[in-house]
């Protein structure tokens, strides 16, 4: 069973495709400057990490109105 669930990652945000695209890029984040928002996290990858941190309410998302 995955931890944290899709159904309580669905909560935060609007869609999967969203979940996808800011996990992604919070991950390439944690990578590069190899920082992270939560001291003691139970997956050792960077995507589990940055779901993690979704979860936990740490990583919030704006949707960009284009005109």
């Amino acid at each position: 069973m995955l931890d944290p669930s899709i159904d309580s990652l669905m909560n935060k945000l609007d869609s999967k495709y969203t979940l996808v695209t800011v996990s992604a890029r919070r991950a390439r984040e944690m990578q590069i400057k190899k920082d992270q928002m939560i001291e003691h996290t139970i997956s050792h990858k960077y995507v589990g990490k940055a779901l993690e941190e979704i979860d936990a309410g740490l990583l919030s998302f704006e949707k960009e109105d284009r005109e």
